[in-house]
């Protein structure tokens, strides 16, 4: 599975920051995953100008789309998001585990989040796109997740997105906010039904930093 292509080439076109990229998965082996760009900016909602009124500007919405690649583990999908964020500098990788929310007793706030997590807004303001979608299988994979569960891997792009402008340290990040590949960092295992969070640590500062006194 290849995910750093796929990013960076809506990112070429875009010509937006990132503010976060998302990967969400039925707990289902080999079924497709969806892929989410979370971007960092505004547009105005029409090009028409209008003497005398205001246009505000509106987010951008997110774009998703549905990644059909093979896929034989939870540890391919690990590795394929590590990868990616490895190269786009991304300090850490967030992977989410929720465990099936059709269930006696479930709080409907796990539904209002599986939704959201393959993204589904029912609760965005009327008017206000979110997100772009070319996502065929979704009604599919939402049902399975909630029978099933579902994972989900978030990371925050340094290189091309907007945590560049912030200029926190990392030693191991280039001139441009990424690294070279490979990614040193692999998968780890992965717990089926059960709700689970694990946090892999990419980035890292060699040098002592001392508390201002001051």
């Amino acid at each position: 599975m290849e995910l750093f292509e796929t990013i960076k080439a809506h990112h070429d076109a875009m010509r937006l920051p990132l503010y976060a990229v998302t990967v969400t998965a039925a707990a289902r082996v080999d079924t497709p995953v969806l892929l989410m760009l979370h971007w960092h900016g505004f547009r105005r909602e029409t090009p028409v100008h209008v003497p005398g009124v205001p246009m505000p500007p509106r987010p951008v919405p997110g774009s998703a789309l549905q990644i059909d690649a093979h896929w034989d583990s939870m540890a391919t999908v690990d590795q394929a998001m590590l990868d990616a964020a490895w190269r786009f500098g991304a300090w850490d990788v967030e992977r989410v585990t929720h465990r099936p929310w059709r269930r006696l007793g479930a709080p409907a706030a796990e539904a209002l989040a599986c939704r959201r997590a393959f993204g589904d807004y029912p609760d965005a303001e009327d008017g206000i796109e979110t997100l772009v979608a070319d996502l065929p299988d979704r009604p599919a994979l939402m049902e399975m997740a909630a029978r099933r569960g579902y994972v989900r891997w978030m990371f925050r792009p340094r290189k091309a997105g907007v945590w560049s402008q912030l200029g926190d340290e990392d030693s191991t990040v280039d001139e441009g906010g990424g690294r070279p590949p490979p990614c040193p960092v692999r998968p780890r295992p992965w717990m089926e039904a059960r709700d689970q969070r694990f946090v892999y640590r990419l980035g890292r500062v060699d040098r002592l930093i001392l508390p201002d006194t001051h």
